[in-house]
């Protein structure tokens, strides 16, 4: 997969020599995790490890974002590399001796591990002979868990003018594949995620007395099979459509009343625009249909959530390529399917060619607890393969 003028074995090299200082700041950031947009101790920090580089910084004003800009020694077209780095409103179950102190919040998905190998990735490309080709810009970004964290980046205005980045690349670390791979696809790598509510209006009555009015639930429990057998139908097995209903909420306990309305809410996850565009009018044709049938109405409500990650063909497989040039190429590999989670790093790839690549960190010993989980543990010795691809992205000529 690697080519003469993508070989960096010497990355890995350095990467490992700045192993301490990696591992120091990966559990400092554990300890301290921050919710949402505002991160002003993880900011502070970031900024502190990047102070000794030669670096043009811009900060976030509606989140803690951190931009920064590192002159290339020459014009090629400018790279961005991105970490996020928020945390999750959960309370740490896994022991370690560097857990959360911080009651309700915590690394669960790894965003303290991106923000450390980025900030050593920095160090290793400033320091770099020869330099980067071109300039290197350095997203830090907040929020992602939900709160758009990118899209306030771009809105903000951080990545224009010589900010403004030619490429971009996100590292992501995933406890289920061995510790130490990188491993991406081009297309399609992550779902969109959509939120969805459907109320079925009926008209209420006594429980004894149905054919004297027009239950909803009953609808609504056909409505939820109904969109079952219409995403297998309508959506091609290979562009797939996975709509899951995880609450149903209608009348009261023990009252004896039929309700008026019964409502159901889930999530719609879509691997391309196409289908999530074409998903919502599906959705309120089943269920207006199917309401009719029983003299009931229905209102379908889809609330958009992150666009579905795809990857730019080219670059996902450059990247590769150029990573396995600096790990080896038997610790590189293509994915052969998309995962249904979703990454607001979508944005940014809706308007600049790039890639996220996933990081295995699986731990060596013990239970492998999923992203997302109080219990999630990543393998420390994965990080340094981390930093050494994400200098290889920004220091490997075109």
């Amino acid at each position: 997969m690697a080519s003469p003028t993508t070989d960096r074995p010497e990355l890995l090299a350095h990467a490992e020599r700045r192993r301490a200082s990696l591992t120091e700041l990966y559990r400092r950031l554990h300890g301290h995790p921050e919710l949402g947009l505002w991160l002003p101790r993880t900011q502070a920090t970031v900024l502190d490890a990047l102070r000794p580089l030669p670096l043009q910084v811009r900060t976030g004003t509606t989140s803690s974002a951190v931009v920064a800009r590192l002159a290339g020694r020459g014009d090629a077209p400018p790279v961005l590399l991105r970490a996020d780095m928020d945390a999750l409103p959960l309370t740490e179950r896994t022991g370690l001796p560097y857990a959360s102190a911080v009651a309700g919040a915590m690394h669960a998905c790894g965003h303290d591990a991106h923000v450390a190998m980025l900030v050593e990735a920095a160090h290793l490309i400033a320091g770099a002979d020869p330099g980067p080709p071109g300039d290197v810009i350095l997203m830090f970004q907040p929020g992602e868990e939900g709160h758009d964290g990118c899209r306030t980046v771009l809105d903000d205005g951080l990545l224009d003018g010589d900010f403004a980045p030619a490429r971009a690349y996100a590292l992501h670390q995933f406890p289920g594949l061995p510790a130490g791979t990188v491993s991406t696809r081009p297309g399609a790598l992550l779902a969109g995620a959509d939120a969805l509510t459907v109320t079925v209006h009926g008209a209420g009555g006594h429980v004894a007395l149905p054919h004297l009015g027009a239950d909803p639930v009953p609808v609504l429990c056909a409505i939820v099979l109904a969109v079952q057998q219409m995403v297998t139908r309508r959506f091609d097995v290979f562009d797939p459509v996975v709509v899951t209903i995880n609450r149903l909420d209608a009348g009261v306990s023990g009252a004896g009343v039929i309700p008026d309305t019964a409502t159901a809410e889930g999530t719609v996850r879509t691997f391309s625009d196409a289908a999530r565009s074409q998903v919502a009018e599906a959705l309120a044709q089943v269920a207006a249909g199917v309401a009719a049938a029983h003299d009931c109405t229905a209102e379908v409500s889809v609330h958009p959530g992150y666009p579905p990650t795809v990857n730019d063909a080219v670059e996902a497989r450059w990247a590769l390529a150029t990573v396995a040039g600096a790990l080896g190429p038997d610790r590189v590999s293509e994915l052969p399917t998309p995962f249904p989670a979703s990454e607001d790093f979508a944005y940014l790839l809706h308007r600049t060619p790039g890639a996220m690549l996933i990081l295995g960190t699986r731990p060596e010993a013990g239970p492998v607890a999923p992203v997302h989980s109080p219990q999630m543990r990543l393998d420390e010795s994965a990080l340094t393969a981390g930093v050494a691809a994400l200098a290889a992205l920004a220091l490997t000529q075109r």
